[in-house]
């Protein structure tokens, strides 16, 4: 009795449990997300216990993969999407990723609702902006990917940020983020702390934001400032990134505050001294200095010779020797250079330098090697209206003056004896160092003929020679090589109204006599007539024809011919 009371309830519990187990296995519904436990692990399926009459099976591959295993051991529990209840073998179809996904889109729903960041990776570029790994693919337009426009979105590829979701459509499958909303909040909270903080002279920390050609925008901290480029540096730079990367930490100081408009102007090197401030002391005149070629200019060359401290050295102060026309003949930007300080002006911020003294002028040893009256040989190295150049050495010319080519030959130009390239021979006759001057001559190499032609061609002597030019007032003619008299029309013949030209040519050969000899003016007064009608006693013809003039031979060429002292060889003047 006992025992068949006691079995009514149990065969009622049993009959209970039996209904509830078919009621639960009905709950198990295709397009559901249910509960599961891992129960066996196959080749490429994993077996899962979801409470209904068979097992359900999801694909090995849906499993993460770490260091090479899938994550998956017997025991785990897990969510999985039902998508068939039964296949041909009669177990349920269901999907680990497709559920997954359905609990992102759920939490993701919540953040987009509670208004919360969520964290994502960027991980691809797409058209207008970036794709971005939440759980699920969101859409991050380039716009709002920073508080200024990123000019290279591939650089933050695989990099993980916070974003707020400002666009969300569940059943269309699209997420909008942005990361710019999340920092103008980041930064508008740090504004107000900031703005209390800044006062012009004070310094404060930043980060370089952006780069410009004319300067750079630095974050002080909700509020940007300009660091213009003449403000990073007393030295001289080309571009701000010379010194700064977007990103860089520095430390600034306020030059000036416009609170109304929020503006504010920041110096990078008004942290450090001025170097100007002691550069009277560093660099006096004459001081040599180092440095290095920063700038060419059509005047000269600028040398750094520390940050902040330029000098020029002008064209003329660059090289003893060369003329230098354009710095670019001697120096080039980056050149280290030496110089020696010629002036300086601190008002003006400016120093004088000069290269060419920081080496021994040559010019001061030229006039040692080279002393007066020296021989010396070179190459012809230009050719003017005046002169020639000669090489002598390395940016040391000496000239020789046309005058100074030939003690007989008329040199209209010296081009008709000599011709650049040609090795010349030549005797010092002057240097001038202060004008770096060389003066050099040829003819000098050989005594000049005029000197000796009194002693070769004494008055009275009889020579023969050319007619060499005729004029309205006589003949010149050639008694040697390079040496020409000139025999007035009235030493030509007796007849004054004939004219010259009527009497001689050019080319005859005509017998002539010395009347008279002047080195120091290169003259030489010759007569046909003495010649001819002489009995070779030239006394007695000057006798004769000075008596016949009236006294004198004015009106002729040979009127200072009257002023001559004639002197016998024993030193006497001679007896009329």
């Amino acid at each position: 009795m006992e025992i068949e009371t006691q079995g009514a309830p149990v065969e009622e519990n049993f009959a209970q449990l039996f209904e509830e187990s078919l009621q639960s296995q009905s709950e198990v519904r295709e397009g559901e997300v249910v509960s599961g436990t891992v129960i066996e692990i196959k080749k490429d399926t994993v077996l899962v216990d979801i409470g209904y009459k068979s097992e359900a099976t999801v694909h090995l591959s849906e499993f993460r993969l770490v260091e090479g295993v899938r994550s998956v051991v017997v025991g785990d529990k897990l969510d999985v999407f039902v998508e068939s209840r039964e296949d041909d073998s009669g177990l349920v179809i269901v999907s680990k990723e497709k559920a997954d996904k359905l609990r992102v889109w759920d939490d993701i729903s919540a953040a987009a609702e509670r208004d919360e960041l969520v964290k994502g990776t960027i991980i691809a570029r797409v058209k207008g902006g970036l794709s971005v790994d939440i759980g699920v693919k969101a859409f991050l337009p380039g716009s709002q990917v920073d508080l200024r426009p990123v000019r290279n979105l591939d650089k933050l590829l695989g990099e993980e940020f916070e974003f707020k979701i400002i666009k969300f459509n569940k059943r269309r499958g699209n997420i909008v983020l942005s990361r710019r909303a999340l920092l103008e909040q980041e930064r508008e909270a740090l504004k107000s702390t900031t703005l209390e903080r800044i006062a012009e002279g004070e310094v404060l920390p930043g980060i370089v934001k952006n780069l410009t050609e004319y300067g750079a925008f630095v974050d002080l901290g909700g509020i940007d400032g300009l660091l213009h480029i003449t403000d990073m540096s007393w030295g001289r730079i080309s571009h701000p990134s010379e010194m700064f990367n977007i990103g860089d930490e520095i430390n600034v100081k306020v030059l000036k505050f416009d609170a109304e408009s929020e503006r504010v102007s920041l110096g990078f090197k008004q942290i450090t001294e001025d170097p100007w401030a002691n550069a009277a002391d560093k660099y006096p005149v004459s001081q040599r200095v180092e440095g290095k070629i920063v700038s060419l200019t059509d005047y000269g060359a600028f040398i750094e010779i520390e940050p902040g401290v330029e000098g020029l050295v002008h064209v003329s102060e660059m090289s003893w020797t060369k003329r230098v026309k354009h710095p670019s003949q001697v120096v080039k930007v980056g050149d280290d250079v030496a110089a020696l300080v010629l002036d300086i002006d601190l008002s003006q911020k400016r120093i004088s330098l000069g290269m060419k003294q920081a080496e021994p002028n040559p010019w001061t040893l030229i006039i040692e090697r080279y002393p007066v009256g020296a021989v010396l040989n070179g190459v012809v190295r230009n050719i003017t209206d005046f002169g020639i150049f000669v090489g002598v050495e390395d940016g040391i010319d000496g000239l020789v003056h046309i005058s100074d080519m030939s003690w007989t030959h008329r040199v209209k130009h010296p081009s008709e004896l000599f011709k650049k390239g040609d090795e010349v021979e030549a005797v010092v006759l002057n240097i001038d160092v202060d004008n770096e001057r060389f003066s050099l001559g040829i003819k000098q190499l050989t005594d000049d003929p005029w000197e000796t032609l009194p002693r070769r061609f004494p008055r009275g002597t009889k020579v023969t020679g050319a007619v060499k030019k005729i004029t309205d007032y006589g003949a010149f003619v050639e008694i040697e090589p390079g040496i020409d008299g000139l025999c007035h029309v009235s030493e030509l013949s007796d007849d004054r109204e004939t004219k010259v030209e009527d009497m001689v040519k050019e080319g005859d050969s005509l017998e002539v006599m010395v009347l008279d000899v002047d080195p120091g003016e290169r003259r030489i007064a010759l007569s046909i007539k003495a010649a001819r009608d002489g009995t070779g006693d030239y006394r007695a013809y000057m006798h004769d024809h000075t008596a016949s003039s009236g006294g004198g031979m004015g009106g002729t060429a040979f009127d200072a011919l009257k002023n001559f002292n004639v002197v016998e060889e024993d030193g006497t003047e001679p007896k009329e």
